[in-house]
């Protein structure tokens, strides 16, 4: 994906970041946070819920639907107190759209980076990229992504080869989709 811009024409489009209250969403989005001020680019933080499968019939629906309504609060606090923390110990923080989502992970992230400027997601707690589980939803999203992801992990580490998580964004290799 290639966009003609000249260094006057900031790319508008949002940086979005996968929360989930972990180290490692946490890390991504300090990340995109440092990202988006040097750019002038909004964050989009994006956590989503899923009901419980299983299959229900009559009187158990409607304690599906509450339940769904309790698993939504819950994701919201989530993602509040992720934002909360991350911008006090920060002190500042670009524009931020907070989303909380229903549906199954990697399709609604990849939908919400449809329209990307950057999809920014938390690695392993133990900082080795190489660790994504095959099936993952940073492994899927890393597939099948409109966009550039990023992978950030979760305690201070390498990125890519000679590139660390405290280095200016313009040294970080991000590997574009092609």
């Amino acid at each position: 994906m290639i966009h003609n811009r000249s260094p006057q024409q900031p790319d508008r489009r949002p940086i979005v970041v996968g929360v989930d209250g972990s180290p490692g969403s946490k890390a991504a989005l300090r990340w995109a946070l440092d990202q988006a001020e040097r750019t002038t680019a909004t964050v989009e933080t994006v956590i989503v819920w899923a009901p419980e499968a299983g299959f229900y019939y009559g009187y158990e629906c409607a304690s599906i639907a509450v339940a769904g309504e309790d698993l939504a609060a819950a994701a919201d606090t989530v993602l509040m107190d992720t934002l909360v923390e991350v911008i006090d110990d920060r002190g500042r923080s670009a524009p931020i759209k907070p989303r909380v989502l229903r549906g199954r992970p990697v399709a609604e992230l990849l939908r919400a980076a449809g329209s990307a400027q950057l999809l920014v997601l938390g690695g392993p707690a133990h900082g080795r990229i190489a660790g994504l589980v095959r099936g993952s939803v940073s492994h899927e999203c890393l597939q099948h992504a409109p966009c550039p992801v990023l992978i950030v992990p979760a305690t201070p580490g390498v990125l890519a080869a000679g590139a660390h998580a405290d280095e200016p964004a313009g040294k970080l290799r991000i590997r574009p989709k092609e």
